[in-house]
This record gives C-alpha cells, sequence and structure tokens, in this order.
C-alpha cells in the first residue's frame, strides 16, 4: 500500500489524553490505513471528511469526533456486527492512549449506535453522530447517486434481486420516520432533499 496521509488534526485528537506523540501517530495511521482498504467504496475517508465537516458545524465534543473516526474502523460487507466490532477496536485503541474509561466507554457507545442511527432525542451526542453519518441522503444528486453506487459495489456479493429487496427496506424505514435529523441546521438544509432522494431511490430499485 502506498504511504497514506496522516491528518494532523488526527493525530493531535488521539493526543488529548497526553499519549506519547509517537504511539498517537501509529494509532492515527493505523485508522488511517484501515480506510484505504481496497473493499471499501462508500466507507472511506472521504466519508470521514464529510461527517467531520458536519461535526464541525454543529460543535461536536471529542467524544463524537472520535467517534467518527472510530465508527467503520472495521468494515466487512459480508458481516452484521461491524458496530460492536469497532467499538472493541476503539476500546483497546483508546484505552493505549490514556482516555479515561468513562470517555472510552462514551465513545464506543457513540460507535455501536451508528449501528441503527436511531438516537433518544436526549442523547445530545448520539443525535449530532446520527445526523453526520446521515448526512449523505441529503445531498444533491450526483453526490446521492454517487453514494448508493459505491455502497452497492461494496455488497457486490449480493445478488440484484436480494439487494433491490434489502436496500428497499433499509430507504422504507428512514421514509416512515416522522424527521431524519434532529438539529436544526440538518433539517433545514438535507430533510427535504434527503427525502427526495429517497424516494427517486425507491422508485429506481422497484424497476429491475
Amino acid at each position: 500500500m502506498a504511504q497514506v496521509v496522516v491528518p494532523p488534526r488526527l493525530i493531535s485528537l488521539l493526543s488529548s489524553w497526553g499519549a506519547d506523540p509517537t504511539h498517537a501517530r501509529a494509532a492515527a495511521a493505523d485508522l488511517v490505513e484501515r480506510y484505504h482498504e481496497p473493499h471499501r467504496r462508500y466507507h472511506t475517508l472521504e466519508h470521514i471528511e464529510e461527517m467531520l465537516a458536519v461535526t464541525d458545524r454543529l460543535e461536536a465534543t471529542v467524544e463524537v469526533t472520535c467517534s467518527v473516526w472510530f465508527h467503520d474502523a472495521i468494515y466487512d460487507p459480508r458481516r452484521a456486527d461491524n458496530e460492536v466490532r469497532s467499538a472493541a477496536h476503539a476500546r483497546g485503541v483508546l484505552a493505549s492512549l490514556g482516555a479515561p474509561g468513562e470517555v472510552v466507554d462514551e465513545i464506543a457507545r457513540l460507535v455501536e449506535s451508528t449501528a441503527q442511527h436511531d438516537p433518544d432525542a436526549d442523547d445530545a451526542n448520539g443525535c449530532v453522530l446520527a445526523d453526520a453519518d446521515l448526512a449523505i441522503l441529503g445531498e444533491p444528486d450526483d453526490r446521492y447517486h454517487r453514494y448508493v453506487r459505491d455502497v452497492r459495489t461494496e455488497y457486490a456479493h449480493v445478488s440484484d434481486d436480494a439487494w433491490r429487496t434489502g436496500r428497499a427496506a433499509v430507504v422504507r424505514s428512514f421514509l416512515d420516520r416522522p424527521r431524519l435529523f434532529h438539529a436544526w441546521q440538518l433539517r433545514d438544509a438535507y430533510e427535504q432533499r434527503a427525502r427526495d432522494n429517497l424516494r427517486a431511490e425507491l422508485a429506481a430499485l422497484a424497476t429491475p
């Protein structure tokens, strides 16, 4: 693999609890390399950067920012336990970097919450993370269509019929929600376009 560029911001983030700079840099480099795995098409650094743009806008806590980086650290489209495994990975890395136990617990909880993207209304950190992860749904047509193509490529092992059935169920579950986004900034910017995108995709899925 070609040498990857490690964002200084990530090194700084992982140094928050006084870890040796060399250790923090190595942990950051490992995270970045994971998002360069060849089987990834959507769950890449671009996805992380897009999420960070949202969490920055919403003035997220350190715990949420760390959760963005760790939430897809382990990603295998053939498995259903990626969030649990990513949370366990985060626990190990963060503990080795000196993060307090309560911080590690919160980050692990947040990472696991991305399996459903359905936090309680009073879960401030969970709402920000869910909003950031779902913001792709409200992007303009060209970005949304590329997102769908990239996720389909990641699930190339799934037959077309199974993909249409499974993806349609996911899309309907989002459309059935009274709202997709919690923060007013995201609702104003993305809610209507996200629903338009989802409805268009659902119609396309109904046509083989």
